[in-house]
């Protein structure tokens, strides 16, 4: 009983921390500490934290190398271009800006991370609805709902994707395409969705914008080839990580030389804090696995992947994510299914934890991310419940079910 409290209250402090993050501080800050205690009293052993940060290691050395190519994109105004083609190609249509939202903020999640729409796109989305004079409301919804939603298609759209990713058994294009009916389906749900409950602010259309700045060909054709490398890569023995790395140092190469960064902007941008917050909680979250949750939700979790069993599986992770936040959601669930689970059983957990947190405020750190971005401009946390609670139950049993159709 004691262990179990313990491990609890040291989540608590770890997840309770990081949404405030009171004067700014790192949500590692924490999290260290709290890992520490949890190491220092024997709630996890030193050999399983080793085991912990070896097996996370390729994975966290990823995310490090997409968070700086996507800065490095930021800077060679990939974001802006992006922003600028979207407020001609409208015609001050909101509803036509609502979709091509819809595309940029998938795209942007499926290739750089959901990361980037939340800090890089969604500023810029918000800067061409005031430049059109439009609502910006339905469309900066968009950018947080896709960044959770849209970062099912690929290993390396979501952290979550990244830590089951080993454990799946699956390639790099086989996990794309099992993954690209039900990512589908939710993008489409999504939209369907939006389109009805922001009907009002998309009625009307403003003067049309052109905005004929240059393309950035060099840093969207280094993206591209990243893209194709993520694919290729496997086949040549060349890990994600690695392919986003070599992107990251071409990208920095050039931005080095014409003046546009420096080596601290690139560490910052690389984020290594939130590598330790990552640590830090993946240390904690085994301690709640051992001694409070991993006995229930293994009795509770199935170990085959029929469409009953597949829906099971996606609603609880969903609603952990809800409760616990997406991350140290899907740590605990990984822990439990052991390292040999069900593919699609897994799959489904992974939709659980990135389309289930579009419910609440607290279900992702992304969207805690983009709260923060948007400051004042944030919107109330009743509607985004509720418009959360509409398309998270239809587009994830949608979902569910489509990955039920798309299992080999």
């Amino acid at each position: 009983m004691v262990a179990a409290v313990g491990s609890l209250g040291a989540l608590a402090a770890v997840l309770g921390f990081a949404v405030a993050r009171p004067r700014g501080w790192p949500e590692a800050l924490v999290a260290v500490p709290a890992a520490l205690v949890v190491l220092a009293t024997g709630l996890v052993s030193l050999p399983e934290a080793r085991d912990q940060v070896l097996t996370m290691a390729p994975t966290l050395g990823f995310l490090a190398a997409i968070l700086a190519l996507a800065d490095l994109a930021d800077r060679e105004g990939v974001f802006s271009w992006l922003g600028a083609r979207l407020a001609t190609a409208c015609r001050g249509h909101p509803r036509t800006l609502l979709v091509l939202t819809f595309a940029a903020a998938g795209g942007t999640t499926a290739v750089l991370s959901l990361d980037a729409t939340v800090v890089l796109l969604t500023p810029v989305v918000l800067a061409t609805t005031r430049t059109l004079d439009l609502p910006p409301k339905p469309h900066v919804y968009a950018c947080a709902h896709l960044a959770n939603s849209a970062s099912t298609l690929l290993p390396v759209s979501n952290l979550t994707n990244l830590l089951a990713f080993a454990a799946s058994g699956l390639s790099f294009t086989g996990f794309a395409a099992i993954m690209a009916l039900p990512w589908l389906v939710t993008v489409a749900i999504e939209l369907a969705v939006f389109l009805w409950f922001f009907r009002r602010d998309l009625t009307g259309r403003t003067s049309a914008r052109r905005d004929d700045r240059p393309a950035p060909v060099f840093a969207l054709v280094v993206l591209g080839l990243t893209l194709a490398g993520f694919g290729a890569g496997p086949v040549i023995g060349l890990a994600p990580g690695w392919v986003a790395a070599i992107a990251a140092a071409v990208l920095a190469a050039r931005a080095l030389a014409r003046r546009e960064t420096t080596p601290r902007r690139l560490v910052v941008a690389a984020n290594p804090l939130l590598t330790l917050f990552v640590l830090g909680l993946a240390i904690v979250v085994q301690a709640v696995s051992d001694h409070l949750l991993g006995g229930p939700l293994r009795a509770l979790l199935p170990d085959t992947a029929g469409l009953p069993e597949l829906l099971l599986t996606a609603f609880v992770a969903a609603a952990l994510a809800n409760l616990l936040n997406n991350l140290p959601a899907t740590l605990l669930l990984l822990a439990v299914l052991g390292p040999h689970p069900d593919t699609g059983v897994l799959l489904a957990v992974l939709l659980g934890v990135n389309i289930g947190p579009n419910a609440t405020y607290l279900g992702s750190l992304a969207t805690l991310l983009w709260r923060r971005v948007l400051g004042r401009d944030a919107p109330g946390l009743g509607e985004f419940t509720r418009l959360g609670l509409v398309t998270v139950l239809v587009s994830l049993a949608a979902a569910t079910v489509a990955l039920w159709l798309a299992l080999p």
